[in-house]
């Protein structure tokens, strides 16, 4: 399997839906990620995507593959 990166607010929305299904306010991941509230809106509302520090630390934090919120699965034309 092939992966290519997603468009920002794909991205954005894959965090807010993360973020929502743990019951965690913007303020509360940004604490735990050591960013900032508004760099989560942005992220979320698709005007920046993370550096890949951010990336990981956001993706560890729920515990889930960096992939599943920043790339978009594709397979190979021959599959």
């Amino acid at each position: 399997m092939m992966y290519e990166d997603m468009d920002p607010a794909k991205i954005g929305a894959k965090i807010r839906e993360l973020r929502t299904q743990h019951g965690e306010t913007a303020e509360g991941l940004a604490n735990a990620i050591n960013a900032s509230a508004s760099a989560i809106g942005m992220y979320e509302n698709g005007y920046r995507i993370p550096r890949d520090e951010i990336k990981i630390r956001i993706a560890e934090h729920y515990s889930v593959p960096v992939e599943s919120i920043f790339f978009a699965s594709k397979r190979h034309e021959s599959c």
